[in-house]
């Protein structure tokens, strides 16, 4: 700890400053005539998420002995437990195959050297404003041994991953855009070019840190004590408690009365319950294939239309912005103009049958831990809604899976995107798009709207749902770009 040089007067004059702005108990009045002059950070959040109370999600790992296992072995192998895990951890199934999917991705063996890991992780995390994962890979990029120079800005970085900032760009925002030409380029560069081995770890990674800047996001993920922005010094001007307590959590909390919504909401499950089970006894009346096609054409216009977020433009600042080029460049541009978003018809390259051979092929392992990750958010089931038992939500899972990929232009043939307006409300689409498209705007406000009766573990399963989904598209474009400068 560090301590403050002053003069014994001036100390005294602070000590009884703050004993008139705070209430201090006596033990910590003792102990602060003891120690005068040390400072004792305070975390700025109140738990791992912004959103979620801290209460919640810590009884997850008390009795759940596979996810403190699953914990256990994190710390033991990263040195740390992070809160996005400490979040992830109502799911333990999941948690365990994310983990070891990014554990291999930064640390195993593969075509890309270590530093360049991190630091396309930066770059990734950059182009969403997320500052909690950037500032996790600084440290991690430093610790590997990456030069510091680089993290003065993209322009100091080698030439090399300089060239990755298109891609990067492209994939974050409009990956429909992606063309075989911006890969050859990467593939073609003279001294600075990409092995395409290289090049399909760059991409994992990129997709993997859009994504889970999402999930941050979307989770109301806060910054751990220990790193910047998780902590201050100044002391809470509250009068009625002791520093200590608000230390330990145990200052007033504040509760809305929710009884009137409560009652407004009362049966939004059960409506829902009611449509899933209308469309699975009106499942025998096939729409004809153009029929099919003019549903998938409206819910994606549509889309587009859904707005993101009620606050204005968010400006990233100079300490993320350094990190990645064209900071106007994003999704809202694309949407204002009216550009068309090109279907992209998974029968014509899936990830089953095209782009998990690639992946397997350049980079070993990673295609099957990739498609343990999507089958697992996919498929992951508890069989409840609210409070609802023995009820089966393949139907709603699929709504919300093909609702984000009609975002990206993606057509599944054999699906009925009638169906998605009849599951997902406006609020929830507004969240859906807010936290894959702009996710830097995502509010708790935004997570308090949809689903109101549902628990918490339930929407971070929404949001695992829809980062992986957001991940597999992003992969499919550029896959499918690799593919035909392949061929």
């Amino acid at each position: 700890m560090r301590h403050a040089v002053a003069p014994a007067e001036s100390v005294e004059t602070n000590y009884f400053a703050v004993t008139n702005l705070l209430k201090i108990c006596t033990h910590c009045e003792r102990l602060s005539k003891k120690d005068l002059g040390v400072r004792i950070p305070r975390p700025l959040g109140n738990g791992p998420s912004r959103f979620i109370p801290e209460k919640e999600i810590l009884e997850v790992s008390k009795v759940d002995a596979r996810t403190q296992s699953i914990f256990e072995d994190a710390f033991a192998a990263l040195g740390r437990l992070d809160n996005i895990s400490l979040v992830m951890g109502f799911h333990p199934q999941y948690l365990g195959s994310f983990l070891r999917a990014q554990h291999y991705l930064l640390q195993m063996d593969g075509p890309l050297s270590l530093h360049y890991r991190h630091y396309i992780g930066i770059m990734a995390a950059a182009r969403h404003q997320c500052s909690y994962l950037v500032n996790l890979h600084v440290n991690d990029f430093l610790q590997v041994g990456g030069d510091p120079k680089w993290l003065n800005g993209l322009d100091e970085a080698p030439q090399k991953l300089q060239q990755l900032g298109e891609l990067n760009k492209i994939l974050a925002h409009r990956p429909w855009l992606l063309t075989k030409e911006h890969i050859e380029r990467l593939l073609k560069a003279e001294e600075h070019s990409w092995s395409l081995a290289e090049l399909i770890h760059a991409v994992v990674l990129l997709t993997h840190y859009h994504s889970l800047a999402s999930f941050t996001f979307g989770c109301g993920i806060t910054t751990e004590i220990h790193c910047d922005g998780g902590h201050t010094f100044r002391p809470p001007s509250l009068s009625q408690y002791c520093v200590c307590d608000i230390a330990n959590g145990n200052g007033h909390s504040i509760h809305h009365n929710d009884s009137l919504g409560n009652q407004e909401l009362c049966g939004e499950v059960e409506v829902l319950m009611e449509r899933m089970k209308q469309l699975q006894e009106c499942d025998d009346e096939e729409a004809s294939q153009e029929e099919m096609a003019t549903r998938f054409e409206r819910e994606k216009t549509e889309s587009m239309l859904v707005a993101t977020a009620e606050d204005e433009e968010c400006v990233p600042s100079r300490d993320i912005s350094r990190h990645f080029e064209d900071p106007s460049y994003g999704y809202k541009d694309f949407s204002r103009r009216g550009e068309h978003v090109p279907t992209f018809r998974v029968q014509d390259y899936s990830w089953e049958d095209h782009g998990f051979s690639l992946v397997n092929r350049l980079y070993p392992d990673v295609g099957q831990m990739l498609d343990e990750k999507f089958q697992m958010a996919y498929n992951l089931t508890y069989n409840t809604m609210a409070t609802h038992k023995d009820v089966d939500t393949s139907m709603l899972r699929r709504a919300i899976w093909n609702y984000i990929h009609c975002m990206f232009g993606i057509r599944y043939d054999d699906y009925d995107y009638g169906e998605i307006n009849q599951l997902l409300d406006r609020s929830f689409k507004i969240y859906i798009k807010t936290m894959v498209c702009s996710p830097e705007k995502t509010t708790k406000r935004m997570y308090e709207s949809f689903w109101r009766q549902f628990q918490h573990s339930e929407k971070v399963h929404v949001n695992l749902l829809l980062m992986e989904a957001r991940m597999q598209a992003e992969l499919l474009y550029a896959l499918r770009a690799i593919t035909r400068y392949m061929t």
